[in-house]
C-alpha cells in the first residue's frame, strides 16, 4: 500500500488538537508527521500564571514528543525553512526533506524588532512564547542581583501586555520579599501607543486602570514608542521612560521564509486561507492559529482563536485525506475573555459585559486545566 504523508509544521494549540483527533481516523496508509523546534510547547492560556509564579514548567508547557508517541505521530525536531510546492516537500533548516500529500502550518509569528528603533539591541520579544520563556528565567535570576534590572517596562497595552506586566509584577514582589529586599526597589510602567485594552469595554479598561494605579505601576497610554534606548524608552512627545529592561509585546510579523513559498499571502505577509483553512492558491496546504489570516473572517491573533481552530483543521484535514470536501469554518466574532492581574484574580471581558472576582480566576484555572489535560500524561 502506498504511504500518504499528513506534515503538521509547528507545535501550536490547534496541531496539538489535530494530532489528537487523527488517531487512528485517517484512511490506511496515512501517516502523520509532527515538525517543531522544540519538544515542549507552551500553552498562551497559561503563560500570565507562569510568569506570576503561579504554573509550574510543566503544568504550563505540553510534551510534543510525548504526544506524538501517544497518538501514533512522528516526531521530527527542526525549524521549517521553506516549501517546494512543486514536488511537495517541506525543507527544514538543516536541509532535510520531508514529502508531503497534506502539509498544515501552525508555527506561530515571529518578532518585528526593527520596526521600533533600538529594540532588537535592548528589548526583549515575548512572541514567540518559547522564546520568551527561556529569556524569562534569565531575567528573574538577574533583577534579584545587587547590579540588576530594577525598572521594567512593557510596551503593549493589549490583553497580553496587561498580564505580563501585573503577572511579573506580582512575580518580583514575592521574590523579593522571600530574598528579604523591598518590593518597593522595583519599578513598573506600561506605555502603549492606544487606550489601554482598547478592544474591551470602558468599565473593562477602567477597572484595569485603578489596578495598575493601585500597584503603583506607571500608565502612559496613547503614547508611541519611538526608540528604545539602553536605559528606558524615548516616546513621541518627547517624553523619556526609564527602564532596565524593556518587554515587548507588540510588532510581529510572519515568518520571513513565507514570502519564498509563493503562497497566498495577506498584506502583513501572514498566509491568507478560506473559511476551509485552506491556502487561497494551494488547496493541499492549511494554515490555523497566528500565522494564519482568516481572509473573509478577520480575527484578531488570540490563543483563543487557534485553540478553536483545532476541531475543523482536523476535521478538514481528515476529510480531504478521504477523499471527502472540506466544510468551512465561521469563528465566532466575540469571545469570552478572562484577563488574570497577576494573583488569582481575573476581570471578564465580552462586548459590554465585565465582572471581576477570584471566582473568575477559578474558573479560568478549571478551563485551562481542563484543556491542557487532554493532551498530557494522566496524573501529570
Amino acid at each position: 500500500m502506498e504511504t500518504r504523508d499528513i506534515v503538521l509544521v509547528g507545535g501550536g494549540h490547534a496541531h496539538v488538537h489535530v494530532m489528537r483527533a487523527l488517531a487512528g481516523e485517517l484512511p490506511p496508509g496515512w501517516r502523520v508527521t509532527l515538525v517543531s523546534p522544540g519538544r515542549l510547547t507552551p500553552y498562551s492560556g497559561m503563560l500570565p500564571g507562569f510568569i506570576a509564579g503561579i504554573y509550574s514548567l510543566d503544568d504550563a508547557h505540553i510534551d510534543l514528543e510525548w504526544l506524538a508517541d501517544e497518538t501514533g505521530t512522528r516526531f521530527r525536531q527542526a525549524r521549517a525553512a521553506g516549501i517546494d510546492r512543486d514536488k511537495r516537500l517541506l525543507i527544514t533548516d538543516d536541509g532535510e526533506k520531508l514529502p508531503y500529500d497534506l502539509l498544515s502550518l501552525d508555527v506561530g509569528i515571529t518578532p518585528a524588532l526593527d520596526a521600533i528603533p533600538g529594540a532588537a539591541e535592548h528589548g526583549i520579544a515575548v512572541k514567540p512564547i518559547g522564546d520568551f520563556v527561556r529569556k524569562y528565567d534569565a531575567l528573574l535570576a538577574a533583577a534579584l542581583r545587587a547590579d540588576g534590572p530594577r525598572r521594567i517596562a512593557v510596551v503593549g497595552g493589549g490583553a497580553g501586555g496587561v498580564e505580563l506586566l501585573l503577572s511579573l509584577h506580582g512575580r518580583l514582589a514575592r521574590m523579593a520579599k522571600g530574598a528579604g529586599l523591598a518590593p518597593a526597589r522595583f519599578s513598573f510602567a506600561l506605555v502603549t501607543s492606544g487606550k489601554l485594552l482598547a478592544t474591551h469595554n470602558g468599565r473593562v479598561q477602567d477597572a484595569f486602570r485603578r489596578d495598575l494605579a493601585g500597584k503603583g505601576i506607571a500608565l502612559h497610554e496613547d503614547a508611541r514608542v519611538t526608540a528604545i534606548e539602553a536605559d528606558g524608552l524615548r516616546l513621541g512627545e518627547g517624553a523619556f521612560v526609564a527602564a532596565d529592561a524593556v518587554l515587548v509585546t507588540t510588532q510581529a510579523r510572519a515568518p520571513d521564509w513565507f514570502a519564498a513559498t509563493g503562497l497566498a499571502l495577506d498584506e502583513k505577509g501572514f498566509l491568507a486561507v478560506g473559511p476551509t483553512l485552506q491556502s487561497l492558491n494551494d488547496a493541499r496546504i492549511f494554515a490555523a492559529g497566528d500565522c494564519a489570516a482568516l481572509v473573509e473572517t478577520p480575527r484578531e491573533k488570540a490563543g483563543v482563536y487557534a485553540v478553536r481552530a483545532g476541531p475543523p483543521l482536523a476535521h478538514n484535514l481528515i476529510a480531504v485525506a478521504g477523499g471527502k470536501a472540506p466544510q468551512p469554518w465561521h469563528p465566532q466574532k466575540r469571545h469570552l475573555a478572562l484577563i488574570s492581574t497577576g494573583e488569582k484574580y481575573a476581570v471578564a471581558s465580552r462586548g459590554a459585559f465585565k465582572a471581576e472576582g477570584g471566582w473568575l480566576w477559578r474558573l479560568k484555572d478549571w478551563i485551562d486545566r481542563r484543556w491542557m489535560d487532554r493532551y498530557r500524561k494522566a496524573g501529570r
